[in-house]
C-alpha cells in the first residue's frame, strides 16, 4: 500500500503520471553491482567509523572491569549508531533511493535522526569519564561548564540548530550547491551529524549535561521540532519541484517528503520514548 501525505500537504498538486517504462533491473538495487570507485570514496569516512566503534569497545571492556561495571546496552547501541552512520555514508542510500532528493532524506534521517539517538544512548562521555587519564576528565568537564556548549546543549538551542540546518538546505539554493561541491556535502552532513546528537543528548541523553532543564521544556522542544519537521515535509511535497530550489524531479521530491514525513515520525517517537523511559527510571 503506498504511503500518501495528508490531503492538506497535497493542495494543487497533480498526480505524476503512471510509469509505461520497463521496470528497473532487480541487478542495479545489489550493493555487489555498484561501482566499486563509490566504496572506494567512502572508505574515507567509514574507516574512522571503525575506529570509534573500536575505541568505544575497549573502553566499555576497560570499564566493565570496574566497580561500575559497563551496561552491554550501552555497547550495543553505540555499535547501532556506528552502524547506521556506516550505512549513511556509503551508497547504499543511493541503491535503495537511487534518485536524487531521496537519497539526500535517507541519508539525512539516518545521519541527522537516527544514528545521533543510538550513539547518545550509548552514554559516550560518562564512558570518557570514567575511564581517560584524570587531565582529559578535568577538559571534560571544563567543556561541560562552557556557555557555549550550555548555549548549543539547552533543548531550544538544540533545537534551533537541528531544524535550522534542515530548512537551510531545503528552501535555498544550498541543496543544489551540495550536489556539485564534495566539500560542502560532507559539511552538510556532519551539521546533520552534530545538530542531530545535540538535540537528542539535550532531550533524554544519559550523559551529564549543564544545568539541564526540567521535562517540561524538553518536552516542548522535541514537539516543536517535530511541528517544524512535518510542515516542511508538507512543504516540500506541495511545492515540488520548486523546493528544494535545484532538485527538479517533482516525483523524486514528493518521494523524498514522504521519507521525511514518515521516517521523521518514526525518529522523534523513538526519542520521546527514551525521554520518558528515562524519567521513568529516575522515579
Amino acid at each position: 500500500m503506498r504511503l500518501v501525505l495528508p490531503a492538506s500537504a497535497r493542495t494543487d498538486v497533480h498526480p505524476a503520471p503512471p510509469h509505461h517504462g520497463p521496470h528497473p533491473d532487480p541487478a542495479h538495487l545489489d550493493p555487489a553491482h555498484l561501482d566499486p570507485g563509490a566504496w572506494q570514496t567512502s572508505l574515507p569516512v567509514l574507516l574512522p567509523i571503525a575506529a570509534c566503534a573500536a575505541v568505544y569497545l575497549v573502553a566499555a571492556r576497560r570499564a566493565a572491569t570496574g566497580p561500575r561495571g559497563w551496561s552491554r546496552l550501552r555497547s550495543a547501541s553505540w555499535l547501532t549508531g556506528c552502524t547506521v552512520l556506516a550505512v549513511a555514508v556509503s551508497p547504499l542510500p543511493h541503491v535503495l533511493a537511487p534518485a536524487g532528493a531521496t537519497a539526500h532524506m535517507v541519508q539525512h534521517l539516518l545521519l541527522g535522526m537516527f544514528a545521533p539517538l543510538a550513539l547518545v544512548m550509548a552514554a559516550p562521555v560518562t564512558l570518557l569519564l570514567r575511564t581517560a587519564p584524570t587531565t582529559c576528565r578535568r577538559r571534560v568537564a571544563r567543556l561541560l561548564r562552557s556557555p557555549a556548549l550550555h548555549a548549543a546543549g539547552h533543548p531550544a538551542g538544540a533545537a534551533v540548530l537541528n531544524t535550522g540546518g534542515t530548512l537551510l538546505v531545503m528552501l535555498t539554493p544550498l541543496y543544489a550547491a551540495t550536489l556539485t561541491s564534495p566539500l560542502l556535502h560532507h559539511a552538510v552532513h556532519l551539521h546533520y551529524l552534530a545538530a542531530g546528537y545535540l538535540f537528542a543528548w539535550a532531550v533524554a541523553g544519559p550523559d551529564p549535561a549543564p544545568r539541564r532543564p526540567g521535562t517540561a521544556v524538553r518536552v516542548t522542544a522535541l514537539v516543536l521540532a517535530s511541528a517544524v519537521h512535518a510542515w516542511l515535509a508538507k512543504h516540500l511535497y506541495a511545492h515540488a519541484p520548486a523546493l528544494p530550489p535545484g532538485a527538479g524531479d517533482a516525483a523524486d521530491v514528493r518521494r523524498a517528503a514522504q521519507v521525511m514525513y514518515y521516517g521523521g515520525d518514526i525518529a522523534e517517537l523513538l526519542l520521546a520514548t527514551a525521554l520518558f523511559a528515562a524519567r521513568y527510571r529516575r522515579r
